[in-house]
């Protein structure tokens, strides 16, 4: 990391070695033996060595993120505290924790303590004072039908075809994360052509949902079996064809204003239009500036429907329709066809 340029990536997702502290093998019930993680970058000293590879990954990650970027990690109750203490001494700032709970997670073979079903992550800012960042939000609500995205998430756990494996049919990587995971992060908190930087690439899983999605990737990672697997992962991975299909839900207060004025004077609807509500109760008639006129009065969309209805307010774009073909459609679908105008032509 300490190579990369400073502000260049625009997220980071990270997830590090959780530091299991694993003593004696796991074994089932039946005495077979559970493929638990054990491996040689899980293993530190002490808490005092885990702590310092801690703020050392996470002051390089702090260094190469852009001012308005964020940054993700992902742990389990072994590590996530001790995470969660570093980043806040480091200054960073946290918007969410995000519980992952796993609809299909391993079982407690033990039977000594409640089966381990969810892991946390934390999403945070580079400080307090930054005021600029992704976040989809309307993007994250299409995503959940609708309605608002909350803090915890049920997803399941990396198995079936996803799993990546080894010649012999091992599991490339133990601690594999799944791509609906990723796919979530990465749609919240970036746009097409942004860069994600993961610095525990393992076998690639972020490069992958990224690619498809049209966003930039640096992987970072040290074992080279886990990067052989994420390269030959990669190469299948293609990128999006369609770049349309890739863009997230828009926030209303992020979308170009268009005047009523702007519609009128593209003869989209011509001075001399007559419009009216839904139900047809009242009428107005368009003028050349983009005000409307009554019997009783006149001005802009919204405060000629406020006035006929009586009404303190009124959106004029939904309140005023024409009639098309016989039916009645909404002015404000004259709007978007600007809107689409304005964004191809910038």
């Amino acid at each position: 990391m300490d190579r990369l340029p400073a502000k260049s990536v625009d997220m980071i997702f990270a997830d590090p070695p959780y530091n299991m502290q694993l003593g004696t093998g796991l074994t089932r019930p039946d005495h077979s033996v559970v493929d638990g993680v054990d491996d040689e970058w899980d293993r530190f000293a002490d808490f005092d060595a885990y702590d310092s590879f801690t703020r050392s990954w996470l002051s390089s990650a702090k260094r190469v993120l852009k001012d308005d970027g964020t940054l993700w990690v992902i742990g389990s109750y072994h590590n996530i505290f001790r995470v969660g203490s570093a980043l806040q001494d480091l200054g960073y700032w946290m918007l969410n924790d995000i519980v992952w709970r796993k609809s299909n997670p391993m079982p407690n073979f033990r039977g000594r303590r409640f089966t381990n079903a969810h892991e946390t992550l934390i999403w945070c800012l580079k400080d307090r004072k930054q005021k600029k960042y992704t976040f989809n939000y309307d993007a994250m609500k299409s995503l959940n039908e609708g309605l608002q995205m909350r803090s915890d998430w049920t997803l399941p756990i990396c198995n079936g075809g996803e799993r990546m494996k080894q010649n012999d049919g091992k599991k490339a990587h133990p601690t594999q994360k799944p791509e609906s995971l990723l796919h979530r992060v990465i749609l919240a908190a970036t746009k097409p052509g942004d860069t994600v930087l993961d610095p525990f690439f393992g076998t690639g899983t972020t490069g992958a949902v990224a690619k498809r999605l049209g966003r930039r990737y640096i992987g970072i990672e040290r074992d080279a079996t886990y990067a052989q697997v994420a390269k030959e992962r990669l190469a299948k991975v293609k990128p999006p064809s369609d770049m349309e299909a890739i863009e997230s839900t828009t926030a209303k207060r992020e979308e170009v204003r268009v005047p009523f004025g702007a519609v009128v004077e593209r003869g989209l609807i011509p001075a001399g239009t007559v419009l009216t509500d839904p139900r047809r109760r009242w009428t107005a008639k368009v003028r050349a500036d983009g005000s409307l006129i009554t019997a009783d009065t006149k001005g802009s969309i919204h405060s000629v429907g406020a006035a006929v209805q009586g009404a303190p307010a009124c959106n004029g774009w939904t309140f005023w329709h024409l009639e098309k073909k016989g039916q009645l459609v909404p002015i404000d679908l004259f709007r978007q066809q600007v809107r689409a105008e304005l964004a191809q032509a910038g």
